[in-house]
């Protein structure tokens, strides 16, 4: 007589031993990882962490650094911003400084050459003399024109019809400097001298001085 069960004669408790030593049996098949496995896996998932936050520090230092580097280059370039406005600043006063300076030479040589030229050239002065009687008005107003001895020679000589017909009487005067004169009539004066003239040329070009003082801007 056989001794095998029929599986579906097994009561419920059988059933269960028996599957659950199947499971168990199967269970011991599968090859469990070795303490070298674990230590690799371990090694891993730290280098990979380690990795991780390598890179995430870099990130950080990186935005840090750019932070900062626009910061000191924001104020670089306003400390460049303002060297260049001082330095315009200071090329614009040097050029003023230059220009006046070489302007007061220029006013300088042309007075040394025009004092240096009327001894020379006396004539000089009736051009002045022309331009002076020409502007004012003569009829019956007794008009004079008043000049250096040495000049009032000369205008005499070269000017006599202009004198004649103006009525001009000449008179000397040694205070006059040579090369200008002075007009007066009954209602005006006219200051044709040298040293009104060269004043208004200086005031002309923003200057101011005198015929014998030192040249400076206004």
């Amino acid at each position: 007589m056989s001794n095998i069960v029929p599986k579906e004669q097994l009561s419920a408790y059988q059933r269960w031993e028996m599957d659950a030593f199947d499971e168990t049996h199967a269970a011991s098949a599968v090859a469990l990882p070795t303490a070298e496995a674990i230590e690799q896996i371990q090694q891993q998932a730290h280098q990979e962490g380690y990795q991780e936050g390598y890179q995430e520090g870099l990130r950080q230092g990186r935005e840090a650094g750019y932070r900062e580097g626009g910061e000191q280059a924001l104020q670089e370039a306003q400390r460049l911003n303002q060297l260049l406005v001082k330095v315009n600043e200071t090329l614009r006063q040097l050029d003023q400084e230059m220009a006046q300076q070489m302007l007061e030479l220029a006013l300088g040589i042309a007075r040394q050459m025009l004092r240096q030229a009327l001894p020379v050239l006396p004539e000089l002065v009736l051009p002045i003399v022309q331009e002076a009687i020409n502007s004012l008005p003569q009829a019956n107003q007794q008009p004079q024109l008043i000049l250096h001895p040495q000049d009032a020679a000369l205008v005499r000589s070269c000017l006599e019809t202009e004198l004649a017909h103006g009525h001009w009487r000449v008179v000397e005067d040694s205070q006059i400097t040579r090369g200008g004169c002075r007009l007066e009539t009954a209602q005006s004066e006219l200051d044709a001298t040298l040293e009104s003239r060269w004043k208004r040329v200086l005031e002309s070009l923003g200057q101011s001085g005198d015929w014998l003082g030192p040249i400076a801007p206004k």
